[in-house]
């Protein structure tokens, strides 16, 4: 027969037993009680991405997404650094020419001085080529083309340098405190640009119907050497059914990785997307991806109009 102080103790260590059951009983519940996919009590989607990071993960190291309308900042990821941008040059390169109203059916030929002769990118448009302004602008916008980017700044009036200045001066104009450029094709790295600063040349982009309708085209054809020659869109999103795109440019050199930039309709809203220095061949698309499905996923209700 057990003593009375071993009684006692069997009987603290049931009471503790069943004290700790409860705990786990009540913890488990709650964890339980709790929606998954709950959504926060605000409608500030910064504090949306704050709770649930994890809902959108991106491969790009710059990100920014913003209303178009309002300004207002939705998703942001190092939207200060300052970054060679590649090829979003050619949005710039497009604002510039058609701001000073130049004649776009004029033809231009394509010369030796249109060669890339700093990455040694290849291009379909040989020496000798002649296409209208319109023509090249479309296959600069579309198809990234860097001779013809090349030979809008050649023969702009004043010249290669004053088209350079001109898009310096239009970077001031809109703000872009933290944009410098050198060429036409932003082959050059030190075409450098932010996130915050891209976002304004999105918005100004987008009030040229122009620059909307070319930088979107799925592809063209154009008549080269009494042939023709196919291009097609280096953003594979403006095929895609479950994207609306209003403008689209993407840019790749080594020194920026992969980048793209958007104005889209997305979960109800105006957006402008902005994607830099992503690794991987097909990674900023399927960053654009998953921002528009965490957007259609987690935006309040508050915010869709």
């Amino acid at each position: 027969m057990e003593t009375p102080q071993r009684q006692l103790h069997r009987l603290e260590k049931i009471v503790a037993l069943c004290a700790l059951v409860a705990v786990l009983a009540l913890t488990f519940g709650f964890a339980q009680a709790e929606p998954r996919n709950k959504k926060p009590s605000t409608d500030s989607i910064e504090a949306l991405q704050s709770a649930h990071p994890e809902k959108v993960l991106l491969r790009s190291s710059v990100a920014l997404v913003q209303d178009a309308s309002s300004g207002e900042t939705l998703l942001a990821k190092n939207v200060d650094a300052v970054l060679p941008i590649a090829s979003i040059t050619k949005l710039m390169t497009a604002l510039v020419l058609l701001e000073r109203g130049v004649d776009m059916d004029a033809r231009v030929v394509i010369s030796a001085d249109d060669q890339d002769l700093l990455k040694g990118t290849r291009s379909r448009l040989r020496n000798g080529t002649v296409l209208s302004r319109s023509e090249l602008l479309l296959l600069a916008l579309m198809s990234s083309e860097n001779r013809a980017a090349a030979s809008l700044a050649r023969t702009y009036p004043g010249g290669f340098e004053a088209f350079v200045s001109a898009m310096n001066e239009k970077a001031s104009a809109l703000g872009m405190a933290d944009s410098h450029f050198v060429d036409a094709t932003g082959l050059s790295s030190a075409n450098v640009s932010s996130a915050q600063d891209l976002g304004r040349l999105v918005v100004a982009a987008s009030a040229h119907p122009t620059i909307r309708a070319y930088s979107t085209r799925e592809s063209a054809r154009v008549q080269v050497f009494g042939r023709a020659l196919e291009f097609r869109n280096t953003n594979g999103l403006v095929r895609s059914a479950r994207w609306n795109i209003g403008l689209s440019k993407t840019g790749y050199i080594s020194e920026a990785g992969r980048c793209l930039v958007m104005r889209a309709r997305v979960a109800g809203k105006d957006l402008v997307v902005v994607l830099l220095d992503s690794w991987g061949k097909y990674s900023r698309t399927a960053d654009a991806d998953r921002i528009r499905k965490w957007l259609e996923t987690n935006l309040p209700r508050g915010h869709q109009g």
